[in-house]
């Protein structure tokens, strides 16, 4: 008998290529095989910086992301009412001359009436810049709904931030605390992260309400009431202070902890720092017989951080380490004063702050590598405190996220943990100057162009978006005096204001990847309803709506016009510094992504194009002035040609690797027509590393601020001075209280005076604390749980839910609540439960779970689908038992005066809901159900995929 013949080393493909995963925002190398054009396997790819050949499931199931079908094939055009899903396909030039033809007459007579709101599409550095030449204010990113407490309270403290733009010192921390970290966002390189803390003994802490994933690993879970982490922050720095075990000499040094500020109530400078005649900070030296007055930032110079002095000009000062002290030194920061309030032990609190100045104080790191300091100090060693902070969504969803991330700033900055070996560390780009120089666009030249971009940093009140009575200019009321700091936008409140026509009417709702219907909604069903509601005339009270999706998720009913976006594999895209960078501490990277496949050969009649070269072309059929030549004629070919020839500066474009004519420069240089194939010739990435010498110490190092100034990074190498107290947050206060030529309107006078404290603060979330308020129970009886969604690492938005490999892990959500809440309320495993909030009601089933605070539910957020949507087949669990809790969710306050937001960013406080629960009668679905979305026939036979491979293997 013949023995058959084994391939012992089988290959995955016929060809492979490189690029960037796209099936969340941590942007892994990926390496594609390919066999007979069609996607055989996906693979991490080892030599890609990022996740070093790490791949999660997501990752892997690209492969089903991309032959989805659920994916758009063609242009739609709307012909039946909004929300039937009614529609013709048409060509792509009628669908560009339509949109055009309804773009054109805008921009002639107030740009402003396009309101152009994206999603996660990761390419702001180029959908930004269209807005600006397009002309509008009304440009927005997800961020405003996502991580903008995040981005604000570290870029306004610490010149950078958590989330995707620093990370722990992965090698040398010996002691980490993980705040509200759920598992969806930079997953790789934290999991990666987390072993190696693991390897080498370190003690890991997990501050969450709900213990999963990365929790589950830790040393220690802390299981927090929600809304509570800048309590909890405050009682470690209480204690920390108490003890007098805090980094005084790296706070004088690096921070503005010795700067003196005005003591002057009720005056128009009290609170500000004070200066010299040439606008320096002042500090206060104490001499054997006087005290005088310095520059801060003079060198070897030994000021005082305590105590009350009179400035020659007669007015009184102190130190803001002195306000620091006064303050978190007070008895209702003490650990027995919090601990019910945040449900941790008193006890533990002062464990936890024991074991973070041992850490920090008695195991310091010294690192024999030589460095200059920004005053020309050399020093022969770099000293750091081994202690790491990381957070996320948990602590930058809520109502009080932006002080919350400040206070969390403050506590590492007094153990003297950023930016030194073993402590949290910049990512470049980052540190920028505090705030960051770019201001939002408010004003157009007389080309119709922003003179800004529409997103920036608001330094004082006259950078606001405001017209000359302090209302609000923007359709989203960012950069107003409601929400002054909204660096990222408020893509949560378009919908509901562009219904009302608040502050004015709008003509054209234009998204991109922004599932606004379904499960980025707060408030779902009003949110349906605004985008469907007509006026007295039978007009749409929202004129036109233009999306970009590339599947058929439940905002394509709700357009007039579709325009099919092309998978992550079909494209081009920059991962720029410019945007979402992917650095890591020690070197800066981007990335593209390229064709892999082509999109003409995935389907018969597959039609779509890539909405950044779809915008490319609009704004070239606009004649607006970035995209087009002198003669009228189109700038850019496409998407792709734009990353290779567009200059944002001289020299500066979105790509940093292989510029120049022959591709020999970095960073800055004239543009390389062959630069995209030099990323392709290297895996799809491009690195630079920083000198070893100057890869700590990043806002106060001379080799790194030099280094990133020739980078482009920073526009000079001054030192960047951490902010312990906020005087830009101060000028809003002094505004509100009546000083300077720009004040809020009479309404919000206490608001801003309340929440814009130049140092941390916290208070209670305004949905717990205005439920109270409703006419009925008080929310101690009737809303007694808190309630949060936490996105799982096998699923990232509504699009990996969709996932037939993915969907295979988790195909519909329960409401996890602990035992104990279950027997509270009478409640047993599996039974179907009522779910009320001020809003509204939903009915799920419910399941126990030991790893939840016994005072909150929570469930798995986005894979609850509208039935119809996506293409799921007919009983999909996802559509009868998924459900979502954004229909609990409102998009205001309890009190109804303003979007139910952090009052300084406008971050959408997603995790301030309280509910009551009840038992239910059993049922086979969720509640509510709303009609089934015509969006396309779904196969109900099994989706598989590779039997044609196999077949073809055993021919």
């Amino acid at each position: 008998m013949r023995e058959p013949t084994l391939n012992y080393s089988p290959s995955p493909g016929d060809e492979v290529k490189t690029t960037t995963c796209y099936m969340c925002a941590c942007r892994c190398g990926i390496k594609v095989w390919l066999a007979d054009g069609k996607i055989r396997y996906i693979q991490g790819n080892p030599e890609h910086p990022v996740n070093q050949g790490v791949l999660c499931a997501k990752g892997s199931a690209g492969i089903m992301q991309h032959y989805s079908p659920a994916r758009l094939d063609k242009p739609l055009l709307r012909v039946g009412e909004r929300g039937s899903g009614e529609f013709r396909e048409i060509e792509w030039d009628q669908a560009l001359e339509i949109a055009a033809g309804w773009l054109a007459p805008i921009r002639e007579r107030n740009p402003d009436e396009l309101a152009f709101f994206t999603g996660r599409d990761q390419s702001q550095a180029l959908t930004g810049w269209w807005a600006q030449q397009f002309g509008t204010v009304n440009y927005a990113a997800h961020g405003g709904f996502c991580s903008v407490n995040m981005a604000a309270g570290g870029l306004y403290t610490l010149g950078g931030s958590f989330w995707e733009f620093g990370e722990p010192d992965w090698e040398r921390t010996r002691y980490l605390m993980l705040w509200g970290v759920a598992e969806d966002h930079d997953s790789n390189p934290i999991k990666l992260g987390l072993g190696k803390l693991k390897a080498h003994g370190a003690k890991i802490v997990a501050v969450n309400p709900v213990r999963s994933g990365y929790g589950a690993i830790a040393d220690e879970w802390i299981g927090i009431r929600p809304g509570t982490d800048g309590l909890f922050a405050f009682a470690l720095i209480h204690e920390l202070l108490k003890a007098d075990r805090i980094d005084l000499d790296y706070l004088v040094r690096y921070a503005n902890a010795h700067w003196l500020v005005v003591r002057n109530p009720g005056g128009a400078d009290d609170g500000l720092f004070a200066r010299d005649a040439d606008g320096h900070a002042l500090c206060a030296l104490r001499g054997a017989d006087a005290v005088t007055f310095a520059r801060a930032d003079a060198v070897d110079i030994s000021p005082a951080v305590v105590g009350e002095y009179v400035l020659p000009d007669g007015r009184n000062a102190v130190p803001v380490f002195h306000l620091l002290a006064e303050r978190y030194l007070d008895p209702q920061y003490a650990p027995d004063a919090v601990s019910e309030r945040c449900g941790i032990p008193a006890d533990t609190i002062r464990r936890i702050a024991r074991e973070l100045a041992q850490a920090a104080f008695e195991q310091p790191l010294r690192l024999p590598i030589a460095w200059t300091d920004a005053w020309g100090r050399e020093h022969d060693e770099m000293v750091g405190r081994p202690v790491a902070m990381h957070a996320m969504r948990g602590i930058s969803a809520h109502s009080n996220g932006f002080h919350t991330c400040r206070a969390l700033h403050l506590l590492q900055l007094l153990l003297g943990a950023v930016d030194t070996p073993g402590s949290f560390r910049y990512q470049p780009p980052f540190p920028k100057p505090i705030a960051p120089p770019n201001r939002p666009g408010k004003a157009r030249q007389a080309n119709g162009v922003l003179d800004a971009a529409p997103l920036g940093f608001v330094h004082a009140p006259e950078d606001l978006v405001v017209d000359e009575h302090g209302e609000p200019r923007r359709i989203d009321h960012a950069y107003s005096w409601a929400y002054p700091l909204s660096a990222h936008g408020m893509m949560h409140s378009v919908i509901r204001n562009a219904w009302a026509g608040d502050p004015y009417k709008i003509d054209t709702l234009m998204m991109f990847m922004a599932n606004m219907s379904w499960n980025s909604a707060m408030n779902t069903r009003e949110t349906i309803g605004w985008l469907t509601d007509k006026d007295a005339n039978g007009d749409y009270r929202i004129p036109r709506i233009i999306y970009a999706d590339a599947y058929a998720s439940e905002m394509v009913a709700y357009a007039d016009l579709v325009l099919p976006d092309t998978t992550y594999l079909e494209r081009f895209d920059a991962i720029s510094m410019l945007d979402r960078p992917i650095s890591d501490a020690e070197s800066a990277i981007d990335a593209i992504r390229h064709p892999v496949v082509d999109s003409k050969q995935q389907r018969e009649g597959r039609d779509v194009r890539g909405f950044q070269s779809v915008l490319i072309d609009l704004g070239a059929r606009l004649g607006l002035p970035g995209l087009v030549l002198e003669d009228g004629s189109a700038r850019y070919r496409d998407y792709a040609d734009y990353i290779q020839r567009h200059e944002r500066a001289p020299g500066v474009g979105l790509l940093a690797g292989w510029r120049g004519e022959r591709g020999e420069l970095e960073a800055k240089g004239p543009p390389n027509p062959e630069q995209l194939q030099r990323y392709i010739d290297n895996g799809g990435y491009w690195r630079s590393e920083i000198p070893e010498h100057a890869r700590y110490f990043k806002m106060a190092n001379r080799g790194y601020l030099d280094w990133a100034q020739k980078m482009g990074f920073i526009g000079h190498a001054d030192p960047i001075v951490l902010q312990l107290y906020s005087e830009t947050l101060q000028k809003f206060r002094l505004a509100a209280q009546g000083h300077g030529e720009r004040q809020p309107p009479q309404r919000h006078r206490e608001r801003v005076a309340t929440y814009f404290d130049p140092l941390p603060i916290w208070y209670e979330p305004f949905e717990g604390a205005q439920v109270d308020d409703i006419p009925g129970e008080g929310s101690a009886q009737r809303y007694p749980l808190s309630a949060v969604t936490q996105r799982p690492m096998f699923m990232y938005h509504a699009w990996g839910s969709q996932n037939a490999w993915l969907r295979q892990i988790a195909a519909r959500n329960y409401l996890y609540l602990h035992p104990d809440t279950g027997a509270r309320y009478g409640i047993g495993d599996e039974d179907w439960v009522t779910v009320e909030s001020h809003q509204g009601r939903i009915t799920v089933q419910a399941k126990f779970a030991g790893n939840v605070q016994p005072d909150t539910v929570w469930t798995w957020n986005a894979i609850g689908k509208r039935k119809g949507a996506w293409r799921l087949g007919q009983d999909a669990p996802e559509g009868r038992q998924g459900f979502l809790l954004n229909h609990l969710i409102s998009d205001l306050t309890p009190r109804g005066d303003y979007i139910n937001a952090d009052p300084v960013t406008g971050q959408a406080a997603w995790f301030d809901l309280r509910v009551r629960i009840e038992r239910a009668q059993p049922d086979t679905q969720s509640q509510p159900q709303f009609a089934p979305l015509a969006l396309g026939t779904a196969d109900n036979r099994p989706l598989r995929y590779g039997a044609a491979f196999r077949d073809k293997a055993r021919r």
